[in-house]
């Protein structure tokens, strides 16, 4: 199976941090988001991966490519545990890229890898959030995918304040955890919510949604939304996730991500510790 992964948003709730650089390639502690991503696909079982960039994304192309100079350097430097990882990161996968030429939302996004996916069933892992599981996320639902012969996709359930940065799902439970969906909103007030299980931001797909974006009009934001096409399938699954995940879609929830991602390392957990003790006090 290939993956897609929509990289080709403006980052503009990161602003000005990310007036030159992706908000994919903010770091999470001591790597850019976007790397975070796919390695999930990778530890799925996916080696052939399109990402989908715009204008000024460049460095994530850079940042998936050799950089021999670099190489070189440490190298030359008997640097070799930084040059492994240098190393590492352009052998993960087969990574190809295109441009969506226009900002017109997530469902535009996605019918811009058509041609690459030919026909075929596809991953989808948004650029900005990062799940952590003992099995990937991605190959959980490729799994119940397998199950059912449908499209699935990760839920979470959200607290009502969160509801609203959301696409939403009512379903009904086929057996534990994984529900075929009846109905899905993006984005709607708690109020009119109908659950409080949101799409998280993985997806596995039939490529017949690719018909279904291109008959549907803007939606929610003059946008092609990609949960409005999703409605249109004929069957999907939503699958609750068991583990956790973290929506880089803010600097407050980026930074929060960093810290508990540092927390992991244990000489940088000992200084965070000491120097928040210092802060507080």
């Amino acid at each position: 199976m290939k993956a897609v992964i929509p990289a080709a948003g403006l980052g503009t709730r990161f602003l000005p941090a990310t007036k030159a650089q992706p908000k994919e390639m903010l770091p999470v502690f001591d790597k850019p988001t976007i790397q975070y991503v796919v390695e999930e696909a990778v530890a799925s079982g996916i080696d052939d991966i399109l990402i989908i960039t715009g204008k000024g994304k460049r460095s994530i192309e850079d940042h998936f490519d050799r950089s021999f100079e670099l190489e070189y350097h440490l190298r030359e430097n008997g640097k070799t545990d930084f040059l492994e990882q240098i190393e590492s990161i352009s052998e993960l996968a087969d990574i190809y890229f295109v441009r969506q030429k226009k900002q017109k939302g997530l469902g535009d996004a996605i019918y811009c890898s058509r041609k690459h996916i030919d026909g075929e069933p596809f991953a989808v892992l948004l650029g900005d959030t990062i799940t952590r599981s003992k099995i990937p996320c991605t190959k959980t639902l490729m799994e119940v995918h397998e199950k059912y012969g449908a499209s699935a996709l990760a839920v979470e359930t959200v607290p009502d304040e969160k509801i609203e940065r959301y696409g939403i799902i009512k379903g009904k439970e086929v057996s534990p955890s994984t529900y075929l969906i009846e109905d899905m909103v993006e984005k709607p007030s708690s109020e009119v919510a109908p659950s409080n299980m949101a799409i998280m931001g993985r997806y596995v797909l039939e490529s017949e949604i690719f018909d279904h974006i291109e008959s549907i009009p803007p939606g929610f934001g003059g946008e092609i939304q990609l949960t409005d096409a999703m409605r249109l399938l004929d069957n999907i699954y939503g699958c609750v996730f068991d583990g956790k995940t973290f929506d880089i879609g803010n600097k407050v929830e980026w930074l929060k991500t960093s810290i508990e991602f540092a927390f992991e390392d244990p000489e940088a957990r000992r200084d965070l510790v000491e120097y928040m003790r210092e802060i507080l006090d």
